[in-house]
């Protein structure tokens, strides 16, 4: 997005893919003996042959799937492409203003120089501009842009291809996927699109964007998929990589695929500079269609919880939980919530979700966010090298209030005050401990006061500070409880040892081997 005054651009000009082939040709000098009447025919002869070779050239190049020109499809879907632009009023400097002693003789200057920028020091509010992109999803007006286009906007105001201006209204946001849907009030019904399947796009297929870059109007720019499923930093994120020019300005902007249908809303770009230089990405439309719904019946989204804390399954817990491969999401905690009701552990591992294999973390939360909010699904779960099944009415993530409730029980009084196992120094928690570490009074477990830098355990990230307060998907209130699980993976032939790990009350997995210890 480009805050920088509009420079509205009349220009449909249709860029287009020259594909040019070359093939040479021996061509024998005429005989001595040709006659004048000869010549003709035998350039009408060569004159078929090259029209031939053109034609089957493009037909070629159509059944690859390689487009002659996108004119055609650029006409067809222009209409529906809208320039956004917002107005906002800005705060005046708030800042320390110059100053300069009194009866200085600059003390003229600098008030003259305060009231050609707002007077009373500059704090007069002022209005400000920005520009982006959108597209019309139905003939009543219902647009499609970013959240960060309009974000803190006063008035919206749509420019149509066609020339005219309409206000907007905003219908709703969603700031986890960057979307916004806004409303306008036409006389007649509008042009508009349709979203496609974003799932079945393959990289390598071409892909066209259109929208408002730099503020240069409605532009046109082609290229191809260029990766899938990618993250940038949200927990919803699914992005469509292309190498189509995208600049500032075409934020909101469909990226069409070639049957006119919008798989993508191009959101931002990788850039040293500020401009393109062929990494773009558009939020996938598998995912912007659910977003767009729910905004336009509630004005708000409305996501499923499951209500447990979860990681990624790496191939050393995979290994200590005697697990086949290192699929699916770990559970770290279970708060007051559905799974809590459905009786699922921390330490469980969830495989499927509803029917639906679950690769990792990430998975799970988008699958879980897209199904509706009280329905009842099944999810399976690893527990202690068996699977069961448990039936969880997901409740809404908007509204969750996620509470940790820490263990009442205490270890025994008896406990050694320190000790040393896997690189980690270990005390039992006391009073003295749990308020030194700005723990809760009845907080359990063992608490690491040292972490030997060569060991693996601090290649992983432990810390003094970290709380231990399960191994081996037990709780442990004692360091001999930790040494009886380390003589029970041993014995089981475990080559390591499932910790659960608390930070600041933020629990994870953490899997640590078990040879010389």
């Amino acid at each position: 997005m480009l805050a920088s005054p509009k420079r509205r651009q009349d220009s449909r000009a249709r860029p287009g893919v020259a594909l040019v082939a070359t093939k040479e040709f021996q061509v024998k000098p005429l005989a001595l003996a040709e006659t004048q009447d000869a010549r003709p025919l035998r350039l009408f002869w060569l004159a078929t042959l090259s029209i031939f070779l053109i034609v089957s050239q493009s037909l070629m190049a159509r059944a690859q799937g390689i487009p002659e020109s996108f004119a055609d499809l650029a006409d067809r879907i222009s209409p529906s492409v809208v320039n956004i632009t917002t107005s906002t009023m800005v705060a005046g400097r708030t800042g320390p203003q110059g100053i300069v002693p009194e009866g200085s003789p600059f003390e003229d200057f600098f008030r003259e120089f305060q009231d050609r920028n707002g007077g009373e020091g500059g704090q007069r509010p002022r209005r400000s501009s920005a520009l982006g992109s959108g597209f019309v999803i139905s003939e009543d007006g219902y647009i499609v842009t970013n959240n960060h286009v309009i974000e803190g906007a006063d008035e919206i105001e749509i420019e149509f291809f066609e020339g005219f201006i309409l206000p907007a209204e905003l219908v709703g946001t969603d700031p986890n996927t960057d979307i916004a849907l806004l409303k306008v009030e036409a006389d007649e019904p509008l042009k508009y699109v349709s979203f496609g399947d974003s799932d079945i796009a393959r990289v390598g297929d071409w892909v066209m964007a259109m929208g408002n870059p730099l503020g240069q109007g409605f532009s046109v720019s082609a290229g191809i998929v260029s990766a899938r499923n990618r993250a940038l930093s949200g927990t919803y994120d699914d992005y469509i990589q292309t190498d189509a020019a995208i600049n500032r300005g075409n934020s909101g902007g469909p990226l069409f695929n070639m049957n006119g249908e919008v798989i993508g809303v191009n959101t931002a770009i990788l850039s040293p500079n500020g401009g393109s230089i062929g990494i773009g990405f558009s939020m996938a439309s598998n995912v912007v269609q659910k977003v767009v719904t729910q905004l336009k019946e509630f004005g708000e989204t409305r996501r499923g919880w499951l209500g447990v804390r979860i990681q990624d399954v790496t191939p050393d817990m995979a290994e200590a939980l005697g697990l086949a491969s290192s699929t699916g999401a770990m559970v770290s905690d279970v708060p007051e919530g559905p799974s809590k009701e459905a009786g699922m552990k921390a330490g469980d591992v969830i495989v499927k979700f509803d029917g639906k294999d679950v690769a990792d973390t990430r998975q799970l939360v988008r699958i879980v966010g897209n199904t509706e909010v009280g329905k009842s699904v099944r999810v399976v779960v690893n527990r202690n090298g068996t699977t069961e099944t448990l039936l969880v009415t997901l409740g809404r993530r908007e509204e969750a209030e996620r509470t940790f409730p820490a263990s009442q029980q205490l270890g025994p009084e008896d406990e050694p005050a320190e000790s040393q196992l896997m690189g980690l120094t270990l005390s039992p928690l006391t009073t003295e401990l749990r308020a030194e570490m700005g723990l809760s009074d009845g907080a359990t477990g063992l608490a690491v006061t040292a972490v030997d830098e060569n060991s693996e355990a601090f290649e992983k990230g432990l810390r003094g500070g970290d709380v231990i307060t399960e191994a081996g998907q037990a709780q442990v209130l004692s360091i001999s409880d930790l040494e009886s699980k380390i003589d029970e993976a041993r014995e089981a032939g475990r080559k390591s040892i499932l910790l659960l790990v608390r930070r600041g009350g933020d629990p994870r997995f953490v899997a640590l081997t078990l040879e010389d210890n």
